[in-house]
């Protein structure tokens, strides 16, 4: 941890030095969305001011901007592991990507074929299969997840599939417990079965290195605003299989890949904010002394992050683990941070969530409560979903100073909120 040039990351992002009223901000929302770096703002910025043009004329402008899109589509193939830009589809938001395609497969799919679903999974890539199942007579099946690993197990996902299984949407990581899956070996166990398989590593992204292509799924979504870019989706296709798909679409707008997955005008602007991102990832890996391709950056800043974040988790859980009736709802076997991304989310005997987080938001401790859309784990967990749990996530620009005030501030709220009780 000693390592990491935490101070320089930190003075790349300007947010991390406001204060209210003079008292400093910490930022543990991150699995909500994390602040950006000052080059992703002044990208957006120069972009709107310099080449803010629609695409596909012949003046300066609108050439600039076709270079901001062709820049980002890139980036994103260098972030992602990809074969090829033409596999990288940039949109509003994951949420949206993922009904689109939804939509778009389910035009290959009849009344009685099958999918399967995990009770891990962000509603983001539930809810656009559930409601392709209801239109077309589709099947699904849940996958649980093991209460004991805290992750989907392969002979479960075997235990579901059938020669009906058309699809596994699967997730990456967990934005509740934290967990990673075993993603490539699920993939392969799915992909023998011959289904397609779409994977939510929204959580993931900003925690670890991604290669789509050793992976061996067919789709990956992510989104930027959650790795310090700006607030738009990524869908990652295999390209023989978007190639032969027919989305809905206009029918005068480009049949090229990716444009004709890529409905109405582009957020040109946030595309270029994109690239700064992953550049910013970029930089990160040269810092560390790294100077090879951008994707060999790339994987080295996840490298020296990884082990910087695990040691801001284990200080984390270990301060969390010392609190009579906490329970910790994910991996909290401090030899198996490697399993987890530092999202760390807790529930107290007799003390609702947002009483905690109420107490630590006015101390400008910034965490999350509730379910955050991990609708499917709260009730295999058989949390009230109306309640749901403390959430504090961890960014590598947080630092241990922050950790310790954090775990201090929550002791002595649920101190407090004990003797109002008592």
């Amino acid at each position: 941890m000693a390592d990491f040039p935490i101070e320089a990351v930190r003075g790349k992002f300007p947010a991390l030095s406001l204060t209210d009223q003079g008292r400093r901000r910490i930022y543990l929302d991150n699995p909500a969305g994390t602040q950006v770096p000052q080059a992703v703002a002044d990208a957006v910025s120069r972009c709107l001011l310099t080449t803010n043009a629609n695409l596909g004329g012949f003046f300066e402008t609108t050439l600039a901007a076709q270079q901001v899109a062709d820049d980002a589509h890139a980036a994103m193939a260098d972030f992602l592991g990809a074969a090829s830009v033409e596999e990288i589809i940039i949109g509003a938001n994951m949420t949206t990507l993922t009904y689109h395609m939804s939509r778009t497969l389910g035009r290959t799919m009849k009344p009685g074929d099958e999918i399967i679903l995990t009770r891990m999974d962000h509603e983001g890539n539930v809810s656009p299969w559930l409601q392709l199942a209801e239109d077309l007579g589709l099947v699904v099946r849940f996958l649980p997840f093991d209460e004991q690993s805290w992750q989907v197990e392969e002979a479960a996902l075997q235990a579901l599939l059938s020669q009906k299984t058309r699809l596994l949407a699967l997730n990456y990581a967990s934005n509740l417990t934290g967990s990673i899956n075993r993603v490539k070996a699920l993939t392969a166990i799915a992909k023998q079965a011959g289904a397609l398989v779409y994977v939510d590593a929204v959580q993931f992204a900003p925690h670890g290195l991604i290669d789509v292509q050793a992976l061996g799924c067919d789709f990956l979504v992510c989104s930027a605003y959650k790795f310090f870019g700006p607030h738009m989706g990524i869908l990652w296709g295999r390209r023989d299989v978007i190639d032969a798909q027919k989305p809905y679409k206009c029918r005068c707008s480009s049949n090229g890949l990716p444009e004709r997955f890529e409905l109405g005008t582009p957020q040109i602007e946030l595309m270029a904010g994109l690239t700064a991102a992953v550049d910013y990832f970029a930089g990160l890996g040269a810092a560390a002394g790294e100077g090879g391709s951008r994707r060999q950056r790339i994987a080295r800043a996840f490298e020296v992050s990884i082990a910087y974040e695990n040691a801001l988790a284990r200080q984390l859980i270990e301060g969390l683990s010392d609190i009579e009736g906490l329970t910790i709802r994910g991996i909290a076997d401090l030899d198996r941070l490697g399993e987890r991304v530092p999202t760390v989310s807790f529930t107290v005997e007799g003390i609702a969530p947002e009483t905690i987080v109420r107490q630590t938001n006015a101390e400008n401790i910034f965490l999350w409560s509730g379910h955050n859309y991990a609708w499917e784990i709260v009730h295999q967990l058989g949390v009230p979903p109306e309640q749901g749990v403390v959430r504090i996530g961890i960014a590598h620009y947080n630092t241990a100073a922050e950790i310790d005030e954090t775990l201090e501030s929550v002791h002595r709220v649920i101190a407090m909120l004990r003797q109002q009780r008592a």
